[in-house]
């Protein structure tokens, strides 16, 4: 019986943080040359060391080059050569790019490029490298492979643009989905936590110095793992940015509610005198669980509720209830009016709202803002569409334009008015 003797080598805190998430799949959006493929080498080969004889781990890669370039690195981290001396740790397998351990557990380094591929396999983990330069239905096929053993998967990668599916992944992980976790790293990130480049510098002086020979949008996605705006935000993301303030301590004076039971969520945006956010709640309960918790709210505050298809009765009943109750039924028109409404008070920095909300677990927090810098618009035969990308929420963004719109519009409210 063969036993392996592991220590873990060292890792900075950022590189820990994301190894040892209890999530089920781990997202990170990363700065180049930052040691996330160094670090989740030795989480695949933690992972390995752990299986019997025939399972295996995967590492998986866009095209074969980068499969085979993490092959190698893992041969030689585990076991460093000296001498000539022949790595005896693993039985390596060159043509299929495997290597086995002595207790038989195997990784197996793979290709993206043809998913059909990736197929058949009961997998124990995996890494997906690069995931945001590689297809769709890569994942979907290694997801598949995930299944029976409930195998973790960690995804790692350069941000690039944002019309991706590893662009919206990240966007899901980052807004708290079930068994996903998102972590960001910038080169400003892991300089502070003290990485040095290969010849011994410290790495801040090479990311000042690519800074100033790059174009600020390659330097941004490249360095400070930011995908670039490529216009198709109504906001525009500095003045989305330009518009965070901590949640307001004061009264609201007016509320907007998007109305949801599951799959999407109930969102209740509350805006005090000033335009800033006060009050916030998002959650899926049942029809009457949702209907008790809005008719707690202050009773003669202005309330725009969205009252569209199945939503129309709890409205109603709602309205009712309570007194100055807007029932907003959306249309493509009526939403384009309510987007374009919520824009430009943004850009004219006339309503503000929270970086994260204070009332919600920390693995929930900043819908408000993600929402608002995933939101797209395309234009259409029959005019302009405004919603979230697949897969993706807008429940919020919905609320908040309700509660500017009942702001700004309401009859004996003028003077709060954004306008």
């Amino acid at each position: 019986m063969h036993s392996v003797h592991y220590q873990r080598p060292f890792l900075y805190p950022y590189q820990k943080t994301i190894l040892d998430s209890p999530a089920r799949f781990t997202v990170t959006e990363a700065a180049t040359k930052v040691g996330k493929t160094t670090s989740h080498i030795i989480w695949l080969f933690e992972q390995a060391i752990q299986r019997r004889p025939g399972q295996s781990v995967w590492w998986v890669a866009p095209v074969y080059t980068q499969a085979k370039i993490a092959f190698n690195r893992m041969r030689r981290y585990v076991f460093n050569l000296k001498g000539g001396a022949t790595n005896a740790f693993f039985k390596i397998n060159e043509t299929n790019l495997t290597l086995t351990l002595p207790k038989g557990g195997v990784i197996a380094f793979k290709s993206a490029e043809k998913p059909d591929n990736l197929y058949g396999d009961d997998v124990y983990a995996a890494v997906f490298d690069e995931f945001t330069r590689a297809r769709e239905e890569s994942w979907h096929a290694l997801r598949s492979t995930l299944t029976a053993t409930g195998g973790k998967c960690k995804f790692i990668g350069n941000v690039k643009g944002k019309k991706n599916w590893g662009y919206l992944l990240a966007q899901r992980a980052k807004a708290g989905e079930d068994n996903y976790a998102h972590f960001k790293i910038s080169a400003y990130d892991a300089a502070d936590a003290g990485l040095t480049t290969k010849d011994g510098r410290p790495f801040k002086e090479e990311v000042e110095a690519a800074k100033k020979d790059l174009p600020e949008s390659v330097f941004k996605e490249l360095y400070l793992a930011e995908a670039m705006d490529d216009g198709t935000n109504p906001f525009g993301y500095n003045f989305i940015q330009l518009c965070v303030q901590p949640l307001s301590t004061m009264q609201p004076v007016c509320f907007g509610i998007d109305l949801a039971k599951t799959t999407d969520y109930t969102v209740i945006v509350g805006l005090d005198k000033n335009g800033s956010v006060c009050w916030f709640d998002r959650f899926q309960k049942d029809w009457m669980q949702t209907t008790s918790i809005i008719k707690t709210l202050p009773r003669n505050t202005p309330i725009a509720i969205d009252s569209t298809g199945i939503g129309d009765p709890i409205a109603e009943d709602i309205a009712r209830a309570m007194n100055n109750v807007e029932l907003f039924k959306f249309s493509s028109s009526s939403k384009q009016q309510l987007m374009e409404g919520l824009a430009l008070a943004i850009q004219a920095r006339k309503i503000t709202f929270p970086q994260s909300e204070e009332k919600m677990p920390p693995h929930h927090a900043g819908h408000i803002k993600n929402e608002l810098e995933n939101f797209e618009f395309e234009y259409t035969r029959t005019g302009v569409r405004y919603s979230a990308p697949p897969g993706l929420h807008d429940d919020c963004v919905c609320a908040l334009a309700l509660a500017r719109h009942k702001f700004g519009n309401t009859s004996g409210w003028g003077k709060y008015s954004v306008w």
